[in-house]
């Protein structure tokens, strides 16, 4: 049976070797490796061997086996290539800039995430916690929604983390109002039966980002989780997702990954 991988994409910045150190304590409790990835795009000729020795210094820290992939393209194409090939576990990816409205249609981090058949954790910020105590699950109505919560129960018994539930009240009807505090109430109680701790949390606001990351930083999440879309509307391009959003300005690892195609629901099915 082969191992479990963890794909880690490595440009020699200080981000990507912050994202490359949070994949130390998820690679020993997944029993994965760690493949660190380089794309060639111009980058000195010593590539390999600054790999090889981070390679090495990686396998110490974290105590599993690290391999090295050098790969010429586009460095986001290459990375969802790759990552189609060894059906990664997770994809790492540190990002030290904030993608702005203008690069939104080209090729990049964003693009690569939506895209991305795999779940991606992407860092910005620069002090994390080593390892992960609570995971914060923002909860809407969409059918993308009720796929986080098993993902989110199976890291936090990896970690033995707790559950935060936080559902935004954005819409106007008192109909839809009502339906998001049933859900949320009903997801609730279902992680507990799961024997994982867990809180709830409904805040009222239309700036769903700025609510979920004040949130976030409120209680200490080392983890948000959402569920990003592989396809934008012309007019997504130009206003943004709330995915994206998120993203873009969070100093806290998100987890992104694009959901399955089912049927919408109201009320809590889990898979």
């Amino acid at each position: 049976m082969s191992q479990n991988s963890i794909l880690v994409p490595i440009d020699l910045t200080d981000q990507t070797i912050i994202a490359l150190g949070q994949s130390y304590n998820l690679a020993r409790l997944t029993n994965s490796k760690i493949v660190l990835l380089a794309v060639d795009e111009g980058k000195p000729k010593d590539i390999q061997k600054r790999l090889d020795e981070l390679a090495k210094e990686a396998s110490v820290k974290s105590g599993q086996p690290v391999e090295t992939m050098v790969r010429k393209g586009n460095v986001y194409e290459e990375i969802n290539k790759v990552a189609d090939v060894l059906n990664p576990l997770f994809v790492m990816i540190g990002l030290s800039s904030k993608i702005n409205l203008a690069k939104i249609i080209g090729q990049n981090a964003f693009r690569m995430v939506r895209e991305s058949k795999h779940p991606v954790i992407t860092i910005r910020g620069k002090v994390h916690r080593d390892g992960c105590k609570n995971i914060l699950v923002p909860l809407d109505l969409t059918k993308e929604t009720r796929e986080k919560i098993d993902h989110a129960l199976d890291l936090a018994k990896i970690f033995g983390a707790d559950i935060r539930v936080v559902s935004v009240l954005s819409e106007k009807d008192e109909e839809s109002e009502n339906k998001l505090i049933s859900y949320s109430n009903q997801v609730w109680k279902y992680i507990k039966d799961q024997g994982v701790r867990a809180t709830i949390k409904t805040i009222r606001g239309s700036d769903i980002p700025k609510i979920v990351l004040d949130y976030a930083h409120e209680v200490e999440a080392d983890l948000i989780m959402i569920m990003s879309k592989d396809k934008l509307n012309v007019k997504e391009f130009f206003i943004g997702t709330t995915a994206q959003k998120i993203i873009n300005q969070s100093d806290v690892p998100v987890l992104s990954q694009r959901p399955m195609e089912r049927k919408d629901t109201t009320v809590f099915t889990p898979y």
